[in-house]
């Protein structure tokens, strides 16, 4: 955004004509003619058409939003369909959990890799979900003609359930599509986005994690990378192409368009563009929520996540067993710990705080002789945002620190509830039911649990939390706890575990041969998960419905301001919010200080550069380094011979974009999307133009995987390779 008012406008941009502004922008698919004349001086080759349309296969249909049954619209990955037989590719992190899940010390996949060479091989994911759009629409004047100004927030967040809920059965009753309504631009536009969600999602192959993840913690948000971050699923479907669960008559989908797969050489200036499911970005973020980022969010969540980051990684490297359980969790936790550090330490180095502030100026010269709801904004947001500070980082404390750090007081009361909701079943038959859903969750909680690695991380992390968050706001079980052990966190966790049935899976299945409410009740992990549960709650009550209404109606009022100030000025995205979206750009070099240029790619050389043996991070597979050493790199060589590894685009990304596909002019998959550099971690604040960088694997590298490291020639076989 920089020192330039942000450009937005009311009526979709219909206003005309609108420059985009440099590679800023996550574009909504219906709306990209607007931005054809710039996609064209940038070297795109094809039609908007090509893009969208719900008349013809187009470059949509071959998209996939990646997401977990129960909540399959809160995309965690994107994903590439690249055969006729609904192969698919994404990132290595974004399969990592599957992979984890069907990895045994036996067959550890993680560490060895895994590879189908027939359909037969493939692994089933229960839960796992795949997203193709079908189409979107604008929705806005229906919406919008439910609401009036003095509404409160919450009768018009109902107003807004109420006509979304009536257009989506409008759009997918009688079909096997699902819809959802989704706000754009803090509530001042609304979208329909209609989906066939698939539900058969098989694993077909990944490499090992030294591999996938090479470069660990030391290279996440970092350039140069050479990490071989994919891997590869299958989508299918009931036999008529239809969307059903895992079934063994099950058939391969039959995808509308699928990319064909570029073995050509990239040059910088190329042409770059990303479709994907980019979760959230907040790029209207006025400076006091600026400031609460800053001093409050990331802070809190880098120090305590570094408290179990620091246990996990000794207890992960003590034994294998506990390598395998851990290695989600510890992505998970991982990955947004250093994102906070480096996005403070960005938005600092850019001066963010004083573009917010230069924004705001101009807005208050622009409200002065408007509506006095426009005057009202800022100071409400400022007002709500003063109001809730020492809430918001307690609340945080007890999030990070109390009730997701540690697992086991979060699942403590999930447990229970399944417990107590099962006891008070009268129908016989259902209540079997729900003891059998329970015994299949409990079995699915323990397969990756170690009952010393929690109490580990829960004794830190409360004493941690203890020892840092405002004294007032410490639950009351925890101040007697450090009365009785005298601070001894290691005793309490003790006590708790030795006094539960849930603390390992044995005491657990006992429990359930004869489960009883009184010793639920009594349970002192279950105790202790409700009481800080319920503490945790009564503080986040004490922000009232006032404040949170406040700032939401002047956030809302606030972008509406500023839609109004820039109107024409030029093309600008909604804030990512999980849906469908398009950003082009140019594969091109940066210079990240003074006397530094980063080049546009890297090599396999880079890759044997790194090696640190017996590293966890920077290991090399023994295969790898033979294919090096004998030069056999399959023809997916650059002009001089080298093997490509990753590239760097100027296409304006964020988290869900990972595994989205990267393609050239033509449609044509180059790359995938893995990663931003460091340089601009505020990215999801204020895009930074000349430092903002998408990190992607080159599609090279990801076939000489396939073709030379696996020996995989079924896939290489289904795939559309352009050389």
């Amino acid at each position: 955004m920089k020192r330039i008012i942000l450009s937005l406008t009311l009526a979709l941009l219909v206003l005309a004509p609108a420059a985009s502004w440099a590679d800023e922008g996550m574009w909504l698919l219906s709306l990209i003619g607007k931005n054809y004349p710039d996609m064209q001086k940038a070297g795109f080759k094809l039609t908007p058409q090509d893009i969208y349309s719900i008349n013809q296969g187009c470059l949509k249909d071959a998209i996939v939003g990646l997401g977990e049954e129960g909540h399959p619209f809160s995309h965690f990955c994107t994903g590439e369909i690249i055969s006729n037989k609904g192969l698919m590719t994404t990132n290595h992190h974004c399969g990592f959990g599957k992979i984890q899940e069907h990895s045994t010390v036996e067959h550890d996949y993680l560490r060895d890799g895994f590879w189908a060479y027939t359909m037969a091989q493939e692994l089933p994911n229960p839960g796992m979900t795949a997203s193709i759009l079908v189409r979107m629409e604008d929705v806005t004047d229906r919406v919008l003609e439910c609401l009036s100004d003095d509404m409160s927030e919450s009768d018009r967040s109902k107003a807004v359930s109420n006509v979304g809920i009536r257009i989506i059965r409008e759009a997918t009753e009688g079909t096997d599509y699902e819809g959802v309504v989704q706000s754009m631009f803090n509530g001042n536009q609304y979208f329909l986005f209609v989906y066939c969600i698939y539900k058969d999602v098989r694993l077909v192959g990944a490499p090992p994690s030294a591999m996938g993840k090479f470069g660990g913690d030391t290279d996440n948000w970092a350039w140069p990378r050479h990490t071989c971050d994919f891997s590869m699923f299958r989508i299918y479907t009931a036999p008529d192409g239809k969307p059903a669960a895992y079934a063994k008559e099950n058939i391969p989908l039959k995808p509308k368009h699928h990319l064909p797969v570029s073995a050509r050489q990239l040059k910088s200036g190329d042409f770059a563009m990303v479709m994907g499911f980019p979760g959230t970005t907040n790029r209207f973020v006025s400076s006091y929520g600026l400031k609460e980022t800053m001093d409050v969010d990331n802070p809190i969540r880098y120090d305590v996540r570094t408290v179990k980051i620091n246990i996990l990684r000794e207890q992960m490297a003590s034994d294998p067993a506990i390598r395998i359980k851990y290695a989600t969790k510890y992505a998970h936790c991982s990955n947004y710990w250093k994102y906070s550090n480096e996005q403070n330490i960005a938005l600092k180095k850019l001066n963010t705080m004083a573009v917010k502030q230069d924004i705001e100026d101009e807005y208050y010269d622009w409200a002065l002789d408007k509506d006095p709801k426009y005057r009202q904004a800022l100071p409400a947001i400022k007002q709500a945002y003063a109001d809730r500070r020492e809430v918001h980082e307690a609340i945080l404390y007890y999030e990070e620190g109390l009730l997701s750090g540690p697992e086991m007081l979060g699942q403590a009361i999930e447990f229970g509830e399944s417990i107590k909701a099962m006891l008070a079943e009268q129908n016989l038959d259902k209540r079997d039911q729900m003891l059998a859903e329970l015994k299949e969750e409990a079995a699915k909680f323990y397969k990756d649990y170690d009952e010393n690695v929690e109490k580990a991380v829960m004794a830190a992390m409360m004493e941690y939390t203890y020892r840092h968050i405002n004294v007032n706001y410490v639950p009351e079980c925890l101040k007697n706890a450090d009365r009785k052990y005298r601070g001894d966190f290691t005793a309490l966790v003790n006590y708790l575990f030795n006094q539960s049935f849930m603390s390992n899976q044995d005491k657990f299945n006992k429990f359930l041969k004869d489960p009883n409410l009184k010793v639920l009740e009594r349970d002192e992990l279950y105790k202790y998960g409700t009481e800080i549960l319920a503490r945790g709650r009564q503080i986040n009550s004490t922000i009232t419905k006032e404040s949170r209404e406040s700032l939401r109606k002047g956030e809302r009022d606030f972008v509406d301001g500023l839609l109004q100030i820039n109107s024409g000025r030029r093309l600008m995205a909604p804030d990512a919010n999980s849906s469908i979206r398009l950003t082009y750009g140019n594969v091109k070099n940066y210079d990240p200080r003074d006397g530094v240029t980063y080049h546009h790619y890297t090599t396999l050389d880079g890759v044997m550069q790194k090696e640190v043996p017996g590293s966890t991070e920077f290991t090399v597979p023994e295969r790898l380094k033979e294919l090096y050493a004998a030069r056999d790199f399959g023809g997916y060589v650059d002009a001089d011979g080298n093997l490509p590894t990753c590239f760097i685009t100027t296409n304006d990304i964020t988290g869900g974009n990972s595994g989205s596909p990267v393609m050239d002019a033509y449609g044509n998959l180059i790359g995938l999307a893995f990663d931003g550099n460091g340089e601009s971690m505020s990215g999801d604040i204020d895009f930074e133009e000349n430092l903002q960088r998408c990190i992607c694997l080159d599609t090279r590298y990801m076939l000489f995987v396939i073709d030379r490291y696996a020996n995989a020639q079924n896939l290489i076989a289904e795939m559309d390779i352009v050389r």
